[in-house]
């Protein structure tokens, strides 16, 4: 949820210096990326795979456990496990590890010893973690805002919000129906951001040169809708079926501060795709200053431009903090490491789970195909238009490996089959170049080419399961109930989805 705040109230001239300073944060980030001021800039550095990963924690009986604060302390570990929005939702953030020979393996043991160990240590408060992208047990009464974690920053952002809101947040999706049913409609008004922390996420970082930045930025905008719609995990909430990615209409509801009148008139999200390809990092920068007030305007006392003056690296902290308050499905994101500055990308459309080995596959699918379209000079993005990209997000949100999508050169072309035939090979490419090995990538990529032969995603064997157990004669909550306890021991044992019955 991004950095720590301070402040516990903010001064309409707390607002104003704000802005002053994010413009200031601005021109020296300007300056920075005309001087060549990034490391990355003069020297080659080890492409490195970097997740985050959002959880769930449930009870025995499969409800939501409210006790992320007591699960955190009994973990014990907070370089890794963190507190997120919902009381019920932990992050883990997992150590870089490069992309080259075998290196991966390492990464996926250590990730899921982690979980492993983490699961133990929380079992004494009646507590488990869960892999997946929205908890289907999560009914309306467990996203109020009594079930914030108790933060500064989660508790400003929901005052913050609705201030500028003015009113109750409207969460309005109309389902995919199951076979043999209507739509499900979910209507409902919430006064907190607690259904926000419904949608738990899989978070893939990728550090990019400035000069490469536009070019891995447009890609990725470009690949959104195909890394949704074959990771799909999220179909249930409140006891509807709704999309097989519901997240994204569920986040993007959640924390909307335009008020339907600011909506029609085409004031931006705050959740947002974008609107155009860029050149640069900047672009992406300025276009959060210019068309989103400040919700946390925390000021630091550093002025940039005079660091930048005196020879150091300027810490951009109101940039920074204004960032992490826009929520882009690819997020820019600047950071520096023992002075040192660097630019990434935060890909954030992903759902968690279902398995540890599934996460990877979707992130050998990302890094792989973004490293081939970009080495291959062909600039994806300039012959597809950027409606189709954000098309593209929707689709595959909507109907997981069911959608079809628009694709240069190939038109309107169901996702399972640009998949295979076209973007898996891609991967297979890009992987290698990276320096990954023939069975390390052979083991992530067969996990995706699996679930487009089966069309099986997480989301398509939840929502079958349910329509079995309702056949049998369970109701609702019963059959997401079992359906999550038999997700649970899947996880567990971690086989990848597509091989699930």
């Amino acid at each position: 949820m991004g950095d720590k705040v301070t402040a516990r109230e903010f001064t309409r001239a707390d607002r104003r210096e704000f802005r002053r300073k994010v413009q200031r944060c601005s021109d020296a980030l300007e300056r920075m990326l005309s001087e060549g001021r990034f490391v990355d800039d003069v020297e080659p550095f080890e492409p490195l795979l970097g997740m985050e990963i959002e959880l769930n924690l449930v009870r025995a009986d499969m409800s939501p456990a409210m006790v992320n604060v007591s699960a955190l302390a009994a973990i014990d570990d907070d370089s890794v496990f963190q507190p997120e929005l919902g009381q019920f939702n932990v992050e883990m953030n997992v150590r870089p590890g490069p992309l080259a020979g075998e290196a991966t393996f390492e990464l996926e043991r250590g990730l899921r010893a982690s979980l492993h160990l983490a699961d133990a240590r929380i079992r004494e408060q009646d507590a488990a973690l869960v892999m997946i992208g929205m908890l289907p047990t999560l009914e309306l009464e467990h996203l109020d805002y009594g079930r914030i974690t108790a933060n500064p920053r989660y508790e400003l952002l929901n005052q913050q919000i609705f201030a500028a809101r003015g009113e109750d947040i409207e969460l309005d999706v109309e389902g995919v129906a199951l076979p043999g049913r209507d739509a499900d409609v979910l209507r409902a008004d919430t006064d907190s951001v607690a259904p926000e922390a419904a949608c738990t996420s899989l978070q893939l970082h990728l550090r990019v040169a400035p000069d490469e930045f536009a070019a891995h930025w447009n890609t990725a905008q470009c690949l959104a809708g195909v890394q949704v719609a074959t990771a799909a995990n999220s179909p249930f909430l409140a006891g509807r079926a709704l999309w097989h990615e519901s997240r994204v209409p569920i986040f993007e509801q959640a924390t909307d501060t335009r008020p339907p009148e600011l909506r029609n008139q085409g004031v931006r999200p705050r959740v947002w795709f974008g609107e155009r390809w860029i050149d640069s990092a900047l672009d992406l920068f300025e276009e959060n200053a210019r068309y989103f007030p400040a919700l946390l305007p925390e000021l630091d006392e550093e002025d940039p431009l005079e660091r930048l003056e005196s020879g150091e690296t300027p810490a951009l902290s109101e940039l920074q903090m204004h960032n992490g308050t826009i929520y882009r499905w690819n997020r820019p994101v600047y950071d520096h490491v023992d002075g040192d500055p660097h630019l990434r990308i935060e890909n954030r459309v992903l759902p968690a789970g279902p398995t540890v080995l599934d996460m990877m596959a979707n992130a050998a699918l990302y890094y792989g195909v973004i490293r081939s379209l970009v080495d291959s000079g062909a600039a994806l993005w300039e012959r597809m238009p950027f409606e189709d990209a954000r098309h593209n997000l929707a689709a595959g949100a909507r109907y997981g490996m069911e959608a079809q999508v628009r694709w240069p050169g190939l038109g309107l072309v169901p996702v399972d089959e640009l998949v295979l035939r076209h973007l898996l090979p891609l991967a297979d490419a890009g992987l290698a170049d990276f320096g990954l090995s023939a069975k390390a990538r052979d083991r992530y990529l067969d996990v995706i080419e699996g679930r487009c032969r089966t069309r099986q995603t997480g989301a398509a064997w939840q929502r079958d399961q349910v329509v079995r157990r309702e056949a049998a004669g369970e109701n609702r909550r019963s059959a997401l109930v079992g359906m999550l306890g038999d997700y649970v021991g899947h996880m567990r044992e971690g086989d990848p989805v597509h091989t699930w019955v």
